[in-house]
Formats: C-alpha cells, sequence, structure tokens
C-alpha cells in the first residue's frame, strides 16, 4: 500500500467521524486509566456499566483505596479476570498516591510501570486523557491494519510501530480511534461489512464480502 492511498483511508475516516474518542466513560484521566485496564478480555459496554456505580462511589485513588478490595470485587465481578483487576487497581492506586500525587503520570515509563498497566494500556491513556500522538493496538486495530494492509505486522508492536511511521503526523492522534472503531462495526472478525465500508476501494483485502 502506498502513502496516497494510506492517506486517502484516513481523508475518509475523518470525514465519517470528524471528531473520533472512546466509548469508555470516564471524567478524569485516572477513572480512563482504571477503565482501560477493566476493559482487557471485557467490552466497553461492560465496563461502564460497572464503572458508573464505581466512579460515583470512588472516582479518585484515594476513594477508591478506601473503597477496599472486597467492595472493589463487588462493583467489578461481571467483568473477566475481576479479582487480579482489582488486586492491580488499587496497587496503582497506592502507586499514584505515593510517587505521583495522586495524579496519573503522562510519560511512558511511569505508565507503565504502574500495576496491571502494559503498552498498549499506556498508548490510550497517552492518546485519549493527554492528546499524545500514540496508536495503540488492540485486536480490532491489528485486525484492520493487517486485513486492509494499512500496516500489516505478525505482532501487535510491529503493527505500532509500521502505523505510527506510515500515519501522517496530522492523522496520528485520532488514528488509534478511528481504526478501534472501524474495526468494532465496520471491518468485524468473522464477516466484514464491505458493502458498507467507506475505503472499500481502497482496501487490499483479497476476500471481500459482498454488500
Amino acid at each position: 500500500m502506498n502513502n496516497d492511498k494510506r492517506r486517502e483511508i484516513y481523508l475518509r475516516l475523518q470525514a465519517e467521524n470528524p471528531a473520533p474518542t472512546t466509548e469508555l466513560k470516564y471524567r478524569s484521566p485516572f477513572q480512563l486509566l482504571v477503565s482501560v485496564i477493566l476493559s482487557a478480555q471485557a467490552t466497553d459496554v461492560s465496563v461502564n456499566l460497572a464503572t458508573k456505580k464505581l466512579f460515583a462511589e470512588a472516582g479518585t485513588p484515594q476513594a477508591m483505596l478506601e473503597l477496599g478490595l472486597s467492595r472493589l470485587k463487588e462493583h467489578i465481578k461481571s467483568i473477566g479476570l475481576f479479582n487480579t483487576k482489582a488486586a492491580n487497581i488499587l496497587k496503582t492506586c497506592e502507586t499514584l498516591i505515593s510517587l505521583h500525587g495522586g495524579e496519573v503520570p503522562r510519560e511512558r515509563a511511569a505508565l507503565e510501570a504502574l500495576p496491571g498497566v502494559g503498552r498498549k494500556t499506556a498508548n490510550v491513556v497517552l492518546n485519549t486523557a493527554f492528546g499524545e500522538p500514540t496508536i495503540a493496538v488492540d485486536t480490532h486495530i491489528f485486525r484492520v491494519a493487517n486485513r486492509t494492509k494499512l500496516a500489516p505486522g505478525k505482532t501487535p508492536r510491529q503493527v505500532e510501530d509500521k502505523l505510527l511511521r506510515f500515519t501522517p503526523n496530522e492523522f496520528k492522534r485520532d488514528a488509534h480511534h478511528w481504526l478501534i472503531l472501524h474495526g468494532r462495526y465496520v471491518c468485524i472478525a468473522r464477516k466484514p461489512r464491505c458493502g458498507a465500508c467507506v475505503i472499500e476501494d481502497l482496501c487490499e483485502y483479497r476476500d471481500k464480502t459482498d454488500p
């Protein structure tokens, strides 16, 4: 895929959705961080259902610590891996308070040092909370990048590196959201909705479906 085609893909995604954002509901960088930790192997819908009541009761690191492990688990027990996630969230709260004044750091190394936070989670927080031009590669973006040939790679890190290299600078801040939403609703896993796709003629996927 050449750069002209890549630019046109982003232009069309931009025209369709000029101001893309996450579907997670949050009111602070801390709440976004918790939501992203919870979203691993879970849907945004299920996370939002759990965090609506959780954040009303404990929306800050200190309040989350005061909530305690058992009550936190009650709030998030509908989400997969909730035991591990609850423990990591409380450890992260302790670290935020002890090392960062209760604030979420905007440096990658500091974010990735938090319990339960890997590169993908750090990228989401950096991009969505702080406006950094990072691209977090989840299963949807990995599929879209490989299927369309926008940025093929064998691992999420390879795809991320190629997306950062090939995505024009003016699109980097929003690329993550455009691609994840495209993968979630159009370029779906089992049978992509090629007939409803605004980039269908630019996509290099060989097994396109009928409208």
